[in-house]
């Protein structure tokens, strides 16, 4: 449904109203959870899973060639028990509507992670420093962007920090997040992270989990899943209370930051990805932490940085309502992933959506977006990538990023 235009003109960005979008779903790809990769590797990790499972998809990132995409595979199984090689792939995947198999995906090639010292980067939480995460092997990568000049950006969960690698998966350099994002002491074990040791920082397992980078690939944007220590992530129980998450804006080249607030509709929510429009608007994925049936709440949410305050300088922000002088972005549902046109709602709907990219143009004209679900490498749950089809009047503002150069 093609609607009359309603935006305005803020810094030279046509941008639409922040409404739902007219989106359907083209079909969902799928790849066993059993499937192998391309990495080589051979025998089983300490928890038993073959060092070559594909799956636990947390992000992905259109190359804007073809069909192609870069997949990112999180710490590995068991929540960091084991010593999963960290890894990215390349994958061609095709969207053809109307199809018999709408969407196809395929493997194309596995590149290992390593540091700057070519060792390489483990999921296992055993693997830390004690005070500066970018001395360790272990890393937790849950957001990716592709920089213009053919580099990976990785967001890691662990430290929380921001990674580049070459195309060669050698990390070249640790990007400066403020101290403030990081707890001061490390550990194996949660925790060893919690209060009383730590009062600021991200909360174990809900660090950096989002990504995106500006369409000139000259900032890029992190987005923590849960409020920090020191912003009410915690009450006194020890459960989830605080609302106001930081979403941290980067320069690439200089390193100057901003940090702006999104408020989540519930405590028990998180956030898993962030996608850019344009250089001020974004999708975001808002969801619960509730599998098949039970699930309640998993939303692409559509957020505008115009207007929002700069919190850099705030170092504790409420746990609930702000007050007058601090603006958070504007937000509005996007997609209704449980709406019931989709169909996703019921006892097959994942728990965990996380990744989140823009595909090429459709032959009807309108935009394809991707969202990846993570398996957990769970070998009897497949990994699944639904195809959406949005009409380009409700990206209004719109900006392809270009294509890397590799």
């Amino acid at each position: 449904m093609l609607r009359a235009f309603l935006g305005s003109l803020v810094l030279g960005i046509a941008v639409a109203p922040l409404a739902q979008a007219d989106a359907d779903l083209v079909g969902i790809g799928t790849v066993p959870g059993s499937a192998s990769d391309l990495s080589g590797l051979t025998g089983k990790q300490t928890d038993g899973t073959p060092h070559d499972q594909f799956g636990g998809i947390s992000a992905l990132a259109y190359t804007g060639r073809d069909h192609e995409y870069v997949l990112v595979s999180d710490r590995g199984p068991k929540d960091g028990a084991s010593d999963f090689a960290c890894r990215v792939h390349r994958a061609e995947i095709r969207i053809t509507p109307g199809a018999s198999l709408p969407i196809t995906v395929r493997l194309k090639a596995t590149t290992l992670l390593s540091n700057e010292s070519g060792r390489r980067l483990v999921g296992s939480a055993a693997s830390f420093h004690l005070t500066d995460p970018a001395k360790a092997l272990r890393f937790d990568p849950e957001g990716i962007s592709l920089g213009r000049t053919g580099t990976i950006y990785l967001s890691d969960e662990y430290g929380p920090m921001i990674c580049e690698f070459d195309a060669e998966g050698k990390r070249l350099r640790s990007l400066p997040v403020p101290k403030h994002f990081r707890p001061a002491i490390y550990g194996k074990n949660p925790v060893d992270e919690l209060p009383p040791k730590n009062a600021v920082g991200r909360m174990p397992n809900r660090g950096l989990e989002g990504l995106a980078i500006s369409p000139d690939g000259k900032k890029l944007y992190g987005l923590m899943q849960s409020p920090l220590l020191q912003d009410g992530g915690l009450d006194a129980a020890g459960n989830r209370s605080g609302m106001n998450c930081r979403l941290l804006e980067l320069d690439a080249a200089t390193g100057k930051t901003r940090e702006f607030v999104y408020v989540l509709d519930s405590p028990a929510n998180g956030l898993n990805e962030i996608l850019a429009i344009n250089d001020r608007e974004f999708l975001v994925i808002e969801r619960d932490g509730l599998p098949g049936s039970e699930a309640r709440f998993k939303k692409i949410v559509r957020i505008d940085l115009a207007n929002a305050t700069d919190v850099s300088g705030i170092a504790n922000l409420p746990v609930g309502e702000l007050p007058p002088s601090i603006i958070p972005v504007k937000k509005a549902a996007f997609i209704d992933l449980l709406a019931p046109k989709f169909k996703i709602a019921g006892p097959n709907c994942p728990e965990k959506f996380e990744g989140l990219a823009f595909g090429p143009e459709l032959p009807n004209g309108k935009r394809s977006l991707i969202v990846a679900a993570d398996n957990d490498f769970v070998r009897e749950q497949p990994v699944r990538f639904y195809a959406f089809e949005i009409d380009a009047d409700d990206l209004m503002g719109f900006r392809r990023p270009e294509a890397s150069k590799r």
